[in-house]
């Protein structure tokens, strides 16, 4: 429970909304830049109009001898959000809250998920791995939150997931703050519906009325890293205090969200698919073997038939003084569905 204030006077976030929060850190665009290549496969007038912005993703080659070799079961992509500040614009109005790589050094993965494509079917599916997750870093022999692992290289972490978690890696996708809420915007911004005033005073989440809102960037953003999000319900605001779980399960429904957005919007003017690339493609960092555009051709009807949605079963502990997630029970099935040796799980996270 935190403070008893009313809210302030109902301001709803409008279609393009600039509202703007304290420590605006990237979260999603990986699965957005995803959504609208898959949006855009499908006919040669659009994929002609995308080229130019496919081609302005960055491509690395530090992943290379440590992803895995393809499998004839499923295909995963690894999806990564950087806080890194190497990108951060002065001129930004976001820039007081996000500051310089002068001013935070290093980067660490905020978000991580898998998707995963299963090969014989088709279907797709989307994996959320908690950034405090206790494992061992790959190449050393110590312990530490699986975001950590980033900070010494794209290839640390897909070894982590791989020796930790045992999920074959076959594709990279990283991508930092800066192209998140021009490609939200870009999109039109997306729809979520609240049951009461919701808000985050540490990211500047701030809804003050219940209802469905077209979120712009900036407040989509304050939604999606928000670990400190409150309802305010029968005269006072309650926390709720999943943190970090809670976190990466209203990230998986604002993805879910924006998928359908992204499709959407690219299907009624498929000529807009080359802009709203460019928004958010320049930002993108691949592996060098992607094939963008096949790869949206191959999740494009699972995506049209719907994401399926996955928590990794955890549980909470103290370590060396450190709030950590361990692997819990159910673990085991998750992790052997996108392995690809074992049946989907039955609940949906």
């Amino acid at each position: 429970m935190s403070t008893t204030s009313e809210p302030q006077a109902p301001v709803p976030v409008r279609r393009g909304s600039r509202t703007s929060g304290p420590g605006i850190r990237r979260r999603l665009v990986p699965v957005l830049v995803i959504a609208v290549v898959v949006a855009a496969a499908g006919t040669a007038g659009t994929l002609v109009a995308a080229k130019g912005a496919i081609d302005t993703v960055h491509r690395t080659g530090a992943v290379a001898s440590v992803l895995s070799a393809s499998s004839a079961g499923v295909e995963n992509f690894l999806l990564v959000g950087s806080d890194t500040r190497a990108n951060s614009d002065p001129n930004s109005p976001d820039y007081g809250g996000i500051g310089s790589e002068g001013d935070v050094q290093g980067s660490r993965s905020d978000t991580i998920m898998i998707l995963r494509r299963d090969r014989r079917t088709g279907a797709a599916s989307l994996l959320s791995i908690p950034r405090d997750l206790w494992v061992t870093i790959a190449g050393t022999d110590k312990k530490n939150r699986i975001n950590s692992a980033f900070n010494s290289g794209p290839d640390v972490l897909v070894r982590t997931i791989q020796d930790n978690l045992g999920i074959p890696i076959h594709h990279y996708i990283e991508i930092d703050f800066s192209g998140f809420k021009s490609l939200v915007d870009a999109i039109g911004g997306v729809q979520l519906c609240f049951l009461y005033p919701t808000r985050d005073t540490n990211t500047g989440l701030n809804i003050t009325e219940p209802g469905c809102f077209v979120l712009g960037g900036v407040q989509a953003l304050a939604y999606a890293r928000s670990r400190h999000y409150e309802e305010y319900r029968d005269g006072d605001w309650h926390e709720d205090g999943t943190a970090d779980l809670g976190r990466t399960q209203r990230q998986r429904a604002f993805v879910d969200q924006a998928l359908r957005t992204a499709l959407a919007r690219v299907k009624a003017n498929p000529f807009e698919a080359g802009d709203i690339m460019r928004s958010g493609a320049g930002s993108l960092t691949v592996d060098d073997g992607l094939d963008l555009v096949a790869a949206a051709a191959s999740l494009r009807t699972a995506v049209d038939g719907g994401l399926q949605t996955y928590a990794l079963p955890v549980t909470g502990k103290t370590i060396a003084g450190k709030s950590v997630l361990l692997l819990g029970d159910g673990a085991d099935q998750v992790l052997s569905f996108f392995r690809g040796d074992g049946p989907a799980p039955a609940t949906a996270g």
